[in-house]
């Protein structure tokens, strides 16, 4: 069994957020590419740090692009504005919706209802 096999668990937790690769090479896995947030890049190190040898087996240079934390990314709502098209314009994605939606629960009940003036989280 490989080290790929050894973390798949991590591997998987990566999948969608993680852009680069994890490379078995000379008996160490490299993991090498960014994450969009330092709770991406959390999540990562948690799901590695599941294997007890992990500090033997890993090498890692993992990257957060988005903002640093504390400057966290908002939207006012103007009117006319969707969630889907404000997740199109700003994650460059509109089924991303959910994720602007999950992460403003807190003053969203439904992700058809959001009102002028409100100022949401952006992932």
């Amino acid at each position: 069994m490989g080290l790929r096999d050894t973390y798949a668990y991590a591997i998987q937790k990566a999948k969608g957020k993680f852009h680069g690769g994890a490379e078995e090479r000379e008996g160490k896995l490299y993991w090498k590419g960014t994450v969009a947030t330092e709770a991406e890049k959390d999540e990562i190190w948690d799901a590695i740090k599941t294997i007890p040898t992990w500090q033997n087996d890993i090498v890692a240079d993992i990257k957060v692009t988005g903002p640093p934390a504390g400057q966290a990314k908002t939207y006012t709502v103007k009117a006319g504005d969707t969630l889907s098209a404000i997740a199109k314009e700003h994650l460059g994605s509109a089924g991303a919706y959910m994720k602007i939606f999950e992460l403003n629960k807190d003053q969203l009940t439904d992700p058809d209802k959001i009102k002028p003036g409100q100022v949401l989280r952006l992932p």
